[in-house]
């Protein structure tokens, strides 16, 4: 198929894709809790704009033409890669699934999705849509599975030619064993992160609290760049936790499909447990709770949104991703302070900064050793910004023109010249 009609029948996916937006979002509420606003108004949103991004790059994926020392002509082709295994998780499934499925396309390869166990549906629903735009039968593959059976056999088939995965660290390293162990198929990985805003010492308190506090518990907590370490100065701390603990108090929680409502259930009984037990874990090593702590209600999975001060490097809410509505704030003097402290971490996903002073922004924002720095705004995530982590938050870059990379295989073509009239 030529690039140009793949590019056709991606915008025509994108087109249906916003034309049904209400059930899809309705679709990702159901699997995952999140508000059914934060799905219909931000995230379907997004994903269509992804969609449409990378149908407008499929006929513009081009090799180059090459000089050489001597009578030959050089030229790189830039080729589907093959088949392109992925393995999406359950915070975001249409995002992730619009992340991976969207440049593999573009670059003509075929796809073997495997959704999360938690978040089935939207999946589902979307590949029948992409049908109905005219994409062949066997080229968009979705499975629906569990990671150590389905996860496993794609991470370790012989005929699959790529691999990207997005979930924990942990599991991230098992899917790179697995993918090393079989053919050696090249592995793209978007893994865990422990994100560091910093609130400098010339803020303003109450824009700082706002952005902070959706840049932790926006999707409940459950992002992967969460900035979940609120580093702020010291000037400023004790009036920022005052602040930030109302703020927390006055966040909506309730059944997700009300309208109004900013934070709806985890998304299973697991990850309830674990925010609890790192809840625990955080009181027990000394932070002082400022607010929240505990379920909301009686029902569901619900958390209270949870605010922590007092918190210390060395604490487990401070190092481990606790992917949940739990906000822990860090008190620093000075810029080399905290660059060290914000660095000393075995993440590297992202980091927001809150400043009005360029130097102090650009100081920063060239020490952090993160895939992402955002500068006075948090999660902008649009379709043409790479994203992707240093250290152990992975490896590779989704989104914009780098993640064509993860899909092509560049071929060097050279042709010997008789008798050039010129090289």
């Amino acid at each position: 198929m030529t690039a140009y009609e793949r590019s056709k029948i991606i915008l025509r996916f994108a087109d249906l894709l916003e034309q049904h937006t209400d059930e899809i979002a309705a679709l990702e509420t159901w699997d995952n809790g999140k508000p059914y606003e934060q799905a219909a108004k931000t995230e379907i949103p997004m994903t269509v704009r992804l969609f449409r991004y990378y149908a407008g790059w499929a006929d513009k994926i081009h090799g180059l033409t090459v000089p050489a020392d001597g009578p030959y002509h050089v030229q790189t082709l830039h080729e589907p890669i093959g088949v392109a295994g992925q393995i999406i998780p359950w915070n975001f499934p249409m995002l992730m699934f619009s992340w991976k499925v969207g440049p593999a396309l573009a670059c003509g390869n075929t796809v073997v999705i495997k959704t999360a166990e938690q978040t089935p549906l939207s999946a589902v629903y979307a590949a029948k849509l992409f049908h109905e735009a005219g994409l062949p039968d066997g080229v968009l593959n979705v499975v629906s599975g569990f990671g150590p059976t389905a996860g496993a056999a794609l991470a370790s088939h012989m005929e699959v030619d790529k691999l990207a995965f997005t979930g924990s660290t942990d599991t991230g390293k098992i899917v790179l064993e697995l993918a090393s162990k079989s053919n050696l198929k090249p592995v793209t990985l978007e893994l865990g992160g422990k994100s560091a805003f910093i609130v400098c010492e010339d803020a303003d308190v109450d824009q700082a609290v706002e952005l902070s506090h959706s840049a932790v518990f926006f999707n409940q907590g459950q992002c992967c760049c969460a900035g979940s370490r609120t580093f702020v100065h010291e000037h400023v701390y004790n009036e920022f936790v005052e602040k930030a603990r109302a703020r927390a108090m006055n966040r909506s929680v309730g059944d997700p499909f009300k309208v109004g409502i900013e934070q709806g259930p985890q998304v299973d009984s697991d990850q309830f447990e674990k925010i609890l037990r790192c809840i625990r874990s955080g009181v027990e090593s000394g932070a002082i709770l400022e607010t929240g702590g505990d379920r909301f209600g009686s029902n569901g999975y619900y958390i209270q949104p949870t605010v922590f001060s007092n918190v210390q490097d060395d604490m487990s809410i401070a190092r481990e991703e606790i992917f949940g509505p739990v906000q822990s704030i860090l008190k620093f003097k000075d810029l080399d302070e905290v660059i060290k402290r914000a660095n000393n971490s075995r993440y590297g996903l992202a980091a927001g900064i809150f400043t009005h002073n360029l130097d102090t922004a650009n100081t920063l924002s060239r020490a952090l050793k993160v895939g992402t720095v955002w500068i006075n705004c948090y999660d902008v995530f649009d379709a043409a910004v790479p994203f992707g982590g240093y250290k152990m938050s992975g490896n590779g870059r989704e989104k914009g023109i780098y993640s064509l990379n993860n899909y092509l295989q560049v071929k060097a073509v050279v042709t010997a010249l008789k008798n050039p009239s010129w090289l």
